[in-house]
C-alpha cells in the first residue's frame, strides 16, 4: 500500500526519533504518562523480531530467512505507558531482549528493508489504535518523525553527544560511567548507531522536526522540553 493510499492517523500523534542513549524511550513513556496517552517502543518491536530470529534458529545473515521470519512473526505489545508489555507467540520477552545477545545482533534483522516495511504497516496500525483508545499517543524509535509517522502533529529529534549517550547506557546496563563501563557499552551505541544508519537517519533532523538536545539536560529537564513542544503544537 502506497503512504498516499494510507488512512491518516488516529488520536494526537507525537513521534520521537533519535539515536542511541539520547533518552527517547524514558523521556516518551512519561511523556505518555504525563498526557494520558498511549505509548509505543518500536525498537521493542525489530528487538522482538530478532529474539524470534533467534529462538527460530533463523540465520540473521540470510535477508530472504529474515523476512520470512517477520511474516510470520507473533507479535503482541502493550501500549500502556505505565506498563508496556512485549510478547512473542504468548511468551513474555519484555527483559529477553533488553540482553547484550539481542543489542547486538538487531542491527542485522533491522536492516532488512523489506522486514522495515512490513513493520512500518504494523506500527502505524498500532499507533491509531492506541491513539484512538486514548486520545494520543506517543510513538518513539529509528524512522518514526520520517517513515513511519511522517503526518504526526509533532515530530521530535531527541539528540545528545555521544559522551553523554555513552554515560547515560553505561549507568543503564552497569550502574556506573567509568572508563570500563563505558568502554563496555561503546558497542552497544557507537556500533550499532552506525549500522542502523546505512538504513535510516536519525541523526539529523528532517524538516518539520523540532531537534531537542538533552546532553546537559536532567531527565525532567529532557521531558518538560517535549512537553513544551507538544504545548505548542496543541495551541
Amino acid at each position: 500500500m502506497s503512504e498516499t493510499a494510507e488512512e491518516h492517523l488516529s488520536g494526537f500523534v507525537i513521534a520521537v526519533d533519535g539515536p542511541s542513549g539520547s533518552g527517547k524511550s524514558s523521556v516518551s513513556r512519561r511523556v505518555a504518562s504525563t498526557l494520558g496517552y498511549g505509548y509505543l517502543d518500536t525498537g521493542a518491536m525489530y528487538r522482538a523480531l530478532t529474539w524470534w530470529c533467534l529462538h527460530e534458529g533463523v540465520d540473521l545473515t540470510d535477508a530472504d530467512a529474515v523476512l520470512a521470519a517477520a511474516q510470520r512473526f507473533p507479535l503482541t505489545i502493550g501500549t500502556d505507558p505505565e506498563a508496556p508489555t512485549v510478547e512473542v507467540d504468548g511468551t513474555d520477552v519484555a527483559a529477553d531482549i533488553r540482553e547484550t545477545l539481542i543489542s547486538t545482533n538487531v542491527s542485522a534483522v533491522a536492516g532488512v528493508i523489506p522486514v522495515r516495511e512490513i513493520l512500518r504497516v504494523l506500527q502505524r496500525r498500532l499507533i491509531s489504535e492506541a491513539g484512538a483508545a486514548r486520545g494520543g499517543v506517543v510513538a518513539e524509535g529509528r524512522d518514526i518523525t520520517t517513515v513511519v509517522a511522517p503526518d504526526a502533529p509533532v515530530r521530535v529529534l531527541l539528540t545528545a553527544s555521544e559522551e553523554a549517550r555513552l554515560a547515560r547506557r553505561s549507568k543503564e546496563l552497569h550502574g556506573a560511567a567509568d572508563a570500563d563501563s563505558v568502554a563496555a557499552t561503546r558497542s552497544q551505541i557507537v556500533d550499532r548507531d552506525k549500522a542502523d544508519s546505512a538504513v535510516t537517519q536519525f541523526t539529523v533532523a528532517a524538516d518539520g522536526v523540532t531537534t531537542i538536545d538533552t546532553s546537559h539536560l536532567d531527565f525532567e529537564g529532557s521531558v518538560e522540553a517535549v512537553l513544551q513542544v507538544v504545548e505548542a503544537a496543541r495551541a
